[in-house]
C-alpha cells in the first residue's frame, strides 16, 4: 500500500476500532482517470452502492471478494476517496442481471439497458486485453453490493 493510502487505512481503523491487519481491497473503478473518478464520486455520494466484475477474468488464484471486506475507493488520481465494506457477493448470469442490481450501480439513468450497454463494451474491452471475447450469452458476472462507511 502507497503511503497516503497506509495513513488513510490506519486512522479509518483506528477510529473504528479495527485491527488494521483486517483484509482490505484498494481499487478504482473503471477503465480510465475519469472513469475512476465520476464512480468514486458516485460511491462517495451513497448512489453507487454495487458493483459488477467479470467471473472469468478472476485469475484462478485470485481472491474473489467476500462479505465482511473494507475496500478503500480510489480516484482517478489514485487517491482514497472512501472506504466501503461489502455486504452481498454473487455470480449472475450477464444475460440475468436484474434491474435492482443496474439502479444500485448507479450509473446514468440506473435503468437495466443503460447498464447493459455500458457494461457489455467495458467487458468487450476487458476480455480484448485478456486475449479473450466477451460473450453476453455465456458471461457470469461476479456482482458485489457495499455500503460507505466513511
Amino acid at each position: 500500500m502507497e503511503k497516503k493510502i497506509k495513513e488513510f487505512w490506519q486512522v479509518f481503523c483506528q477510529k473504528r476500532g479495527i485491527n488494521p491487519q483486517c483484509h482490505v481491497e484498494v481499487y478504482a473503478f473503471g477503465m480510465d482517470a475519469r472513469q475512476a473518478d465520476d464512480l468514486a464520486t458516485l460511491v462517495n455520494q451513497g448512489i453507487k452502492t454495487a458493483t459488477t466484475s467479470a467471473y472469468d477474468m478472476y485469475a484462478p488464484e485470485e481472491r474473489f471478494p467476500q462479505v465482511g471486506d473494507y475496500n478503500i475507493i480510489l480516484d482517478g488520481q489514485d487517491q482514497p476517496v472512501c472506504v466501503t465494506r461489502t455486504v452481498v457477493t454473487e455470480t449472475v448470469a450477464y444475460a440475468n442481471i436484474s434491474a435492482e442490481h443496474a439502479y444500485h450501480e448507479g450509473e446514468g439513468d440506473r435503468s437495466l439497458a443503460y447498464w447493459k450497454a455500458v457494461h457489455e463494451e467495458f467487458f468487450q474491452e476487458e476480455y480484448a486485453q485478456a486475449g479473450q471475447v466477451f460473450d453476453p450469452q455465456t458471461a457470469r458476472c461476479y456482482c458485489e453490493v457495499f455500503e460507505k462507511i466513511e
